[in-house]
């Protein structure tokens, strides 16, 4: 009784009161001979209203307001026809039965969305704002960019910020699916929604709760039941004619056999109201979009926000999964993987490079300076100067140093490494003094290699991809070719597309899109802020949620929580498994609903069995449903 809802509750107690009424009815009828034939309609009377009472007063409103033709309609129209018949009895057990299914409908259904409300429940509910007089909790919608909170042990991070002091472990189960903590500590970033499990932190603020992870979350989340699937679309449109062709069925059911072959008025229309009792389409009407609500919550359990029924079913038909690299396929952390020195030893290079490098916070840079082992002093660099496109010019120890892309060899005059380098190069030419106008003045020293490393999931991603029957893998990436075959050559994709800007991406989407039949749906996979219009453009975008930027998960229709690229071979899976409930549901109802229709209109069917038709029916399915919210 505690997970019903007040109205669920007092439902329930009608119900059983309505049985208990009628039990009633029934035992007086049956002792008592001045209770027989219409005489007995008002002990039945009492039961019926109260069962039935609100069904009848709902299809009177919705009459009133022209809608006519709904299940309320057809159970009020049915059951008074049958009292009107003197089926005293059956038109009861017909409405506690309906009423039982309808209370059972409501139940499942509740639970659902309580199970994805408990999975989502991340929104923080206070925020510990450090200031002068110590903590103050307040709402987290109140604290600004820039404040310092502190997180306790136990207690959810309710705002997005970087860690200024303390090491903990963070539960991020509810946001990815994951399982294991993860570890945080001075200089890491959190994301709103954790639950910080061992240590107390302090986090300074970098996002106002509206922009923040839960937040956007939790809009995703509460947004997808608008965004409706090809199914569930049908299936309003369908109940929208179906209900009023089965009650005029029924209608000339009732006349038209009587009058033509002839017999008794009072078994056809017996034969009609059975029919109406059989066509309530509620088991399609409510299992249909429950599949697709539990699909997208047993998603949100694995890490997966889906932002609509239309993606989902989307997703299961993909043929196509495209691929941006650094950041989706790699780690987007560089690293110096090899070193070519010219005429010098290679610390010796690597000294200069991430010495001219040291003023820049570039990930190149920063993989630099990180591969030097020995502190850099900055007092060694002069007159750092970053060319755009290119890379740096500075003057260290007093003679000028460039470092950069081919193009800035190319414009100092330096005679460079043309060969086919297998990544990021980082040229380095050094000066014969701190000037350096002329272009003989330059020498140059040699190459560093900087490699992106591949995500440990990512070829297991692509092996699953297959698996699951997608034709084509393809990546598109504005690296280097060299740097962007090694990538493909290593993960087995299809095909590989280098050197790309943003608009060159959108026209290699653009090709693709242009053969349906080759391409199928064709899903995008990003994280860049450069990867917006490609997401947008692409028949399912798919962004990589944990690290990407905002403009990625704005754009995308479907949001990886913990950036693994193998959730999109399960975002697949399950939106398969979503369909298949779906199509299930739909053959199981009508099947069953056909038959007994048949049945009824020949005289085969009692109203018991009917009931059967209506409430059982319905009552499968909605389990059947719920399975989806398993994942």
């Amino acid at each position: 009784m505690s997970r019903m809802t007040k109205k669920q509750q007092k439902t329930l107690f009608r119900i059983l009161a309505g049985a208990v009424l009628f039990a009633a009815a029934v035992a007086l009828s049956k002792t008592l001979p001045a209770l027989a034939g219409w005489w007995a309609l008002p002990v039945y009377l009492v039961p019926y209203l109260v069962v039935g009472g609100d069904v009848l007063l709902r299809a009177g409103r919705n009459i009133a307001h022209g809608q006519i033709f709904d299940e309320n309609f057809l159970m009020a129209i049915a059951t008074v026809g049958s009292l009107c018949i003197g089926d005293f009895p059956e038109a009861i057990a017909v409405m506690l039965f309906y009423q039982v299914g309808e209370w059972f409908q409501s139940y499942a259904v509740g639970r659902s969305r309580q199970s994805i409300a408990a999975l989502m429940d991340i929104r923080p509910d206070y925020a510990n704002v450090e200031g002068p007089d110590g903590l103050t909790r307040v709402d987290p919608e109140e604290v600004a960019v820039g404040d310092v909170i502190v997180v306790k042990p136990g207690e959810r991070v309710p705002l997005d910020g970087e860690v200024l002091e303390g090491r903990s472990l963070l539960d991020t189960s509810a946001l990815t699916g994951e399982s294991v903590p993860r570890q945080a500590a001075a200089g890491d970033t959190v994301i709103s929604g954790c639950i910080n499990q061992t240590g107390l932190l302090r986090v300074r603020v970098s996002r106002p709760y509206g922009e923040s992870t839960v937040a956007k979350i939790l809009e995703l989340t509460e947004n997808a039941g608008s965004k409706k699937a090809k199914a569930e679309n049908f299936i309003t449109k369908f109940a929208r004619w179906y209900t009023p062709v089965v009650v005029i069925g029924a209608a000339l059911l009732a006349v038209l056999p009587p009058l033509i072959l002839g017999g008794g008025f009072a078994e056809w229309l017996h034969r009609a109201l059975i029919f109406l009792v059989i066509s309530c389409p509620c088991a399609l009407v409510i299992s249909i979009p429950l599949s697709f609500f539990g699909g997208i919550g047993g998603a949100s359990r694995q890490g997966i926000l889906i932002k609509g029924g239309n993606y989902l079913e989307a997703l299961a038909k993909t043929g196509t999964v495209v691929f941006d690299k650094t950041g989706t396929l790699t780690r987007g952390s560089f690293r110096v993987t090899e070193c070519h020195p010219v005429g010098m030893e290679e610390a010796r290079l690597l000294e200069l490079a991430a010495l001219a490098e040291s003023y820049s916070d570039h990930p190149i840079s920063l993989s630099l300076k990180r591969a030097v082992d020995k502190p850099i002093d900055p007092a060694r660099v002069t007159g750092a100067e970053e060319i755009a496109g290119r890379g740096v010019r500075a003057v260290v120890d007093g003679r000028a140093v460039a470092a950069g892309n081919a193009r800035l060899m190319a414009e100092l005059g330096a005679a460079y490494e043309t060969g086919d380098i297998p990544g990021t190069a980082v040229h380095v030419a050094v000066a014969s003094a701190a000037t350096h106008a002329a272009a003989s003045d330059w020498v140059y020293a040699g190459y560093l290699v900087i490699s992106d490393e591949i995500k440990p999931d990512a070829p297991e991603a692509i092996a699953q991809l297959k698996a699951l029957g997608v034709r084509k893998t393809v990546m598109l990436t504005g690296d280097a070719p060299a740097a962007a075959g090694r990538v493909a050559a290593a993960l087995g994709l299809d095909e590989t597309h280098a050197g790309l800007l943003p608009d060159g991406k959108v026209a290699k989407v653009e090709e693709l899109l242009a053969h349906p039949a080759e391409t199928g749906v064709l899903a995008f996979v990003g994280d860049g802020i450069n990867d917006a219009p490609v997401l947008s453009r692409a028949d399912v975008g798919i962004a990589m949620g944990g690290l990407g930027s905002d403009a990625a998960i704005e754009a995308a229709d479907v949001v990886l929580m913990d950036d693994q690229p193998s959730k999109i071979a399960a975002a697949i899976r399950l939106s398969r498994r979503t369909l298949r409930i779906v199509r299930q549901n739909i053959v199981f109802a009508l099947g069953v609903k056909l038959l007994f229709l048949a049945l009824g209109a020949f005289g085969l069917a009692n109203m018991w069995e009917a009931v059967f038709a209506d409430v059982g029916v319905s009552v499968i399915a909605i389990l059947n449903a719920t399975r989806a919210l398993r994942g």
